[in-house]
């Protein structure tokens, strides 16, 4: 039983930093169109900069900030490439997000170099149903709860958060209404960069972070994304939070080589089940 609740617990707290990813993804197509495949690339680099500023002496707290804002910046100026320049096609903004992860690598890799890196995330245990858990998991788990009610209250209860989602809904529309359209897919993309960057700082006290660690992330994420119709951020969280407790699951009994194989593989059945109760076979 105590096996059980910390796989689930560990897998919860990995499936929080999964579901930061497919967000981030699911606010940026829903105001863009645009499936960023940059969104790795933000965890990465928010995390690499915490890591970088914790070994310069910077404290706790103010090294994940800075490592969070740095994220959000980057994740502005790939939305300033991808759809800066006004006629930008959503295909053509998809195929610079993935040059900006490409060349991301050589920056990475001239930076920080290309051996794995981690730092240390909050010390300590705690008793759950007499398992002994790490509280850096429960911490992922706090901080992705607050988050995804902060994102709630943003998207239904703010001007702002409606003209996102009038961007979302009728792009034409909302730009004869007023709304500058360009301008709400930048905060999408910056938005996206601080929930990437957040995942990044979260996550790398639990895995060790190299210049290729974004590939597994917008895997993840994107699955979890896609479980949300790339629209749905509650969704995405359900998503991500499978697939978290799953592959902690797989590799706590016992086969780890497959963990991310049956994940996926679950997700596949849950999108093929998600088709078949939409009417005309299409994902709602």
């Amino acid at each position: 039983m105590s096996d059980f609740v910390v796989y689930l617990l560990t897998g919860l707290g990995t499936g929080c930093g999964i579901a930061l990813v497919g967000s981030g993804m699911v606010l940026i197509h829903r105001v863009t169109r645009v499936v960023n495949f940059a969104q790795g690339t933000f965890a990465v680099i928010g995390a690499f900069t915490a890591i970088s500023l914790l070994d310069a002496g910077v404290p706790h707290g103010a090294a994940e900030f800075l490592g969070i804002v740095t994220a959000t910046a980057v994740g502005l100026l790939t939305g300033l490439i991808a759809i800066g320049r006004p006629g930008t096609s959503p295909q053509s903004a998809l195929i610079v997000t993935l040059g900006v992860s490409v060349l991301a690598y050589a920056v990475e890799v001239l930076v920080w170099g290309d051996q794995g890196r981690s730092a240390e995330g909050l010390p300590g245990t705690v008793t759950v149903l007499g398992a002994r858990v790490q509280q850096h998991y429960l911490l992922i788990i706090a901080v992705t709860a607050v988050l995804f009610v902060a994102l709630a209250v943003l998207l239904n209860r703010t001007d702002t958060g409606r003209a996102l989602s009038a961007c979302s809904s009728n792009p034409y529309a909302a730009r004869i209404v007023g709304i500058p359209v360009t301008r709400m897919g930048l905060l999408a993309f910056s938005l996206g960069g601080g929930l990437g960057g957040l995942a990044g700082v979260l996550l790398m006290p639990t895995r060790s972070m190299s210049f290729d660690s974004d590939v597994s992330l917008i895997i993840n994420g994107f699955a979890a994304a896609i479980v949300g119709s790339l629209h749905h951020i509650g969704r995405t969280l359900a998503g991500a939070l499978l697939l978290g407790v799953t592959q902690a699951m797989v590799a706590g009994y016992g086969y780890a080589p497959y963990q991310t194989v049956v994940a996926l593989g679950l997700i596949l059945a849950l999108l093929l089940w998600q088709s078949a109760r939409t009417p005309e076979g299409r994902l709602a």
